[in-house]
């Protein structure tokens, strides 16, 4: 195997033939476009003789999807015995407008004869709600981009949430930084093929998915309100200001803020308003997936930090360890700490983001920590060598390096 297809290697990939193995529950794979999806699903092909893909995207796809299920297990024969249980892959298929009904429907009547796997760039799980709910039926895995540990090892930690620090390579660091976590443009670390990459990305973006999943016919405003999310990373997000900026009512920059949500262009982290005196009003902060469309470093430090966090929340969460939420806290008097870890509705450890390692310990991660009786306080600093530290063995407000911090979470 060569180094490029090692570095591809998932950490999802053990979980989903763990999964496979042991249950036969629906598999629900989410993220963003790019993100490797598909790619995961087709990878579980090595897994049976059996396997079967269908795309929405792909018209003799589509037309045997809306014959209905009946005619997918004639058409694959999934009613004959087989030694190993076929895997049937429907990919993208939130685009169908009755897809929650349908897939449903197949898994009810035929869950005995295959196992199916569901991919979507849309959020899948928002779809739960109301309706057929398919609660109880799947298991859901938000898929994100490559991360510091997943570049250094791709076998999951699944007795603990944290793992021992191990050293990345400055070369994958920088690329991760550069070029984002995107398999494809991160392996490839060329700026000319990342800037096609982008460019290629937003079109189907703003072209398609919005399109699809959306009566939104004013793009051109979106697109303006996507780039001014661009500057405002890291910020409290104001529904009224954004709409005075591009001159369109509040109600209209919701509803278009929860569709760059469901798109995977952004995602919100809300405060922490518990044992937090005067704490703030419901505000969030943005922060984008791709965090190499963020220009200003310091927002961008920020914007990868945050990333890593929301990934980390995401996979402890969904491979059962417990309940994990990223948040941060700020108060009227604006002491702010940018990161919130909770577990199981308390908070964990506190994250403070800083590009410099000459910068002394902010005092409201001592203020925080103390108040909310949080067990760790990180001042995590981009600027730092890699350490050979166990950033959770210390209780007290401590300066780490990112590359060590980042190896220890997913």
């Amino acid at each position: 195997m060569s180094k490029k297809e090692n570095a591809m290697k998932r950490l999802y990939q053990s979980i989903l033939a763990t999964d496979l193995k042991e249950t036969d529950k629906m598999l629900f794979l989410a993220g963003p476009r790019q993100v490797g999806k598909t790619t995961l699903a087709k990878d579980t092909k090595n897994l049976t003789s059996h396997f079967h893909y269908l795309n929405w995207d792909n018209d003799d796809n589509k037309k045997l999807i809306l014959q209905g299920p009946k005619s997918i297990v004639e058409k694959f024969q999934l009613d004959i015995p087989t030694n190993k249980k076929p895997i049937l892959v429907f990919d993208e298929i939130h685009k169908y407008v009755r897809w929650k009904n349908f897939i449903k429907g197949f898994f009810d009547t035929y869950r005995s004869l295959t196992h199916v796997i569901v991919t979507g760039s849309a959020k899948l799980h928002l779809y739960q709600k109301g309706g057929d709910s398919m609660a109880g039926r799947y298991f859901l895995y938000r898929i994100h981009p490559l991360s510091v540990r997943e570049c250094i090892h791709s076998k999951p930690n699944l007795d603990s949430e944290i793992s021992l620090p191990k050293k990345i390579s400055d070369k994958d660091f920088e690329h991760l930084l550069k070029y984002s976590g995107y398999p494809e443009p991160f392996l490839k670390h060329n700026l000319r093929f990342y800037n096609r990459w982008q460019n290629l990305l937003d079109q189907q973006l703003f072209r398609e998915d919005i399109r699809d999943i959306s009566k939104t016919h004013d793009l051109v405003h979106l697109e303006l309100l996507a780039e001014i999310l661009q500057h405002q990373t890291g910020q409290l997000i104001n529904a009224s200001n954004l709409s005075t900026k591009i001159h369109y009512s509040y109600h209209t920059v919701n509803k278009w803020l929860s569709i760059l949500t469901q798109v995977y262009y952004c995602f919100l982290v809300q405060p922490w308003t518990k044992n937090v005196n005067k704490s703030l009003s419901k505000q969030p902060k943005v922060y984008l997936w791709n965090w190499t469309r963020v220009l200003d470093e310091g927002k961008q430090a920020e914007n990868f930090i945050a990333a890593h966090l929301l990934k980390a929340v995401h996979f402890w969460t969904d491979i059962g360890l417990g309940e994990y939420k990223l948040h941060f806290i700020r108060d009227r008097d604006k002491n702010e700490v940018d990161f919130l870890v909770v577990k199981n509705k308390k908070p964990w450890f506190l994250v403070e983001v800083k590009l410099s390692s000459s910068q002394p310990i902010s005092k409201n991660l001592i203020k925080f920590q103390e108040k909310l009786g949080v067990k760790h306080a990180f001042q995590v600093v981009l600027d730092k060598d890699y350490e050979e530290i166990n950033c959770f063995n210390y209780e007290r407000p401590i300066i780490v390096p990112a590359k060590t911090f980042l190896s220890q979470l997913v």
